[in-house]
């Protein structure tokens, strides 16, 4: 029994014939858009999201099977927050704060992926990516996150596989995100005050010396870069 496979990144729930899936499908001699139809059924949880199919095709039958990956957790966790990206600047900007809750989630949906041997090593493993993209776990960074982790402070809730979140705690998840964009809104500000003076300082120096001012001056890219001279941005 002769089979034929191929691998694409969909987005999730919007696959079409279009380019590069159709062609691909078009050699098989499969209904087209049925494929696609049960391909965007089984992605449409992970709307927004680029994600990893496989189909295996019987040459001769024609019928066919779907295997669905996942995302890279990165996704999930900007999913899960709420957001577009993740921060440039980890270390200093915080841009989403998680619930273990949705830690859990997340390990959950990458099971197979994840190294973690146990749900809370997987936990930790998630919280660690949360880390490099300045995401936040219950209302601290991800790094003390991880040693209360480890401290044993959400082992009922690990050991439970908790994701859902009580009213109380959606409450105050959304409270979090609105002091967090307060805050995101507050540091822009400053680092545009900072970006103007700095540019005005620079103004007949090089594109070169004035990105490295903007660097060594703490201002993030997003930022700097509408600064800099057109010709060099």
């Amino acid at each position: 029994m002769a089979k034929e496979k191929i691998e694409q990144l969909v987005e999730g729930g919007k696959a079409s014939a279009a380019p590069p899936l159709g062609p691909a499908l078009g050699p098989m001699g499969v209904n087209i858009g049925e494929v696609v139809a049960a391909i965007n059924e089984k992605t449409a949880s992970f709307k927004g999201m680029q994600v990893p199919i496989t189909l295996e095709v019987d040459t001769e039958t024609k019928e066919y099977e779907i295997t669905v990956g996942t995302p890279p957790a990165s996704a999930l966790i900007k999913k899960e927050a709420g957001i577009k990206k993740a921060s440039s600047n980890p270390a200093i900007d915080k841009v989403a704060d998680l619930k273990i809750e949705q830690i859990i989630k997340i390990c959950k949906m990458k099971e197979d992926d994840l190294l973690g041997k146990t749900m809370k090593d997987r936990v930790k493993e998630v919280t660690g990516t949360c880390v490099s993209m300045g995401v936040m776990v219950e209302g601290v960074e991800a790094k003390e996150a991880i040693t209360r982790i480890n401290s044993g402070e959400f082992d009922e809730k690990i050991a439970a596989e908790k994701t859902e979140l009580t009213a109380e705690e959606l409450k105050e998840l959304e409270v979090e995100k609105a002091k967090l964009k307060a805050e995101i809104e507050k540091r822009r500000t400053e680092f545009e005050a900072i970006a103007k003076d700095v540019a005005n300082k620079f103004e007949k120096k090089s594109a070169g010396v004035m990105k490295k001012a903007f660097i060594d001056a703490g201002v993030p890219e997003e930022v700097y870069k509408e600064y800099l001279p057109k010709d060099s941005a």
